[in-house]
């Protein structure tokens, strides 16, 4: 009897501490999520980020070629340095400044192991990103769909400006008189409501050509191809994301972006600057070797606004996918192995 329930009893308490692991894991990456989405810096990124994305329909119309294909690369441009930003600010506000504050103790105190700690960090500011780029890429579709109006009479796209702006009005509404009212986070619930709201208004443009005349849904919208760009711009930002929570671990805020920005700059012309001299220099090569490759993320560059169906393939979007959790995973791996001998105390 005593053998034939030791293995269960041993099943029993790694059931446990699998949950309580768990539990304390989901804890501390709900508390990063929440903390993030609450920074008054996300908000002012986010709105930065979406005005952008609008003044480049206007800033597109200066060129002597296709405009639309401008505006396609100033779009994917603004979504990659709202990434880089987002990343580094909200990496130090849950990580630098609780060490800083030594808040940090109260959690890695109790049984919370610090490789947790990174992880649930990550994960959670992770969410934190994701919701911000979902939303700025809402805004990217509609600048898309919205065009670059070619002359000064050219008539503006009513559905856009309607259902866009509609939405927003409606989440910052909801956002004041839930302040108002029942004293919760503005920032947040204007968040919380502008996602479906602003998910509603693009699904409602597909319905409707510029001047309102009913069409078939998706019929005169952005391209699959442009959706695709927009998600490895996305992958890119969780690599730096990733790498603003390991510098985070042991700089301030301004070195973090320091490195951020110099890692995703190099990373960018890292074939053209480095990979075409690997060969001949070993500097080179080893360089090339360290620096994350951004390039693979960037494919704005293959799009041509009038064949929007062959350019990038499921098979590469899968394989540069893979290739940016595997950064990830070895960039969060040197975060926990550096934030292991990290004083906090």
């Amino acid at each position: 009897m005593a053998s034939g329930s030791a293995p269960a009893d041993a099943d029993e308490r790694l059931k446990r501490v699998s949950i309580q692991m768990f539990q304390r894991f989901y804890t501390v990456a709900l508390n990063s999520f929440v903390e993030t989405i609450r920074q008054p810096l996300y908000g002012v990124i986010l709105i930065t980020t979406a005005a952008l994305l609008i003044l480049n329909v206007s800033l597109a119309a200066f060129t002597l070629e296709d405009d639309n294909k401008l505006l396609l690369d100033l779009g994917l441009c603004t979504l990659l340095l709202s990434g880089l930003f987002l990343s580094v600010f909200s990496a130090s506000g849950v990580i630098t400044r609780e060490i800083e504050n030594k808040t940090v103790l109260t959690v890695v105190s109790k049984p919370v192991s610090r490789p947790l700690f990174i992880l649930g960090k990550f994960v959670g500011l992770l969410a934190a990103m994701a919701v911000a780029f979902y939303l700025s890429t809402l805004v990217f579709i509609l600048s898309v769909r919205h065009g670059v109006l070619q002359n000064s009479s050219d008539p503006w796209d009513g559905p856009v400006l309607v259902f866009g702006l509609g939405a927003v009005a409606v989440a910052f509404l909801g956002g004041a008189l839930s302040n108002f009212f029942y004293s919760k986070h503005f920032g947040s619930t204007v968040v919380k409501v502008l996602v479906p709201a602003l998910t509603a208004g693009v699904l409602l443009v597909g319905f409707f050509d510029a001047h309102w005349d009913v069409i078939p849904f998706g019929s005169d919208f952005v391209g699959g191809q442009v959706i695709l760009a927009a998600f490895l711009v996305s992958v890119a930002a969780m690599v730096t994301a990733a790498i603003a929570v390991a510098a985070s671990t042991r700089l301030a805020q301004v070195m973090t972006l320091v490195i951020c920005t110099g890692v995703l700059g190099l990373g960018i012309i890292s074939d053209y600057a480095l990979g075409q001299h690997a060969e001949t220099s070993t500097l080179a090569a080893v360089a090339y070797g360290i620096i994350p490759n951004i390039g693979p993320f960037w494919v704005v560059d293959g799009l041509v606004t009038a064949e929007m169906e062959t350019t990038v393939t499921p098979q590469y979007v899968g394989y540069v996918t893979l290739y940016g959790v595997l950064l990830t995973t070895g960039i969060l791996g040197l975060a926990v192995a550096m934030f292991q001998r990290r004083e906090v105390g």
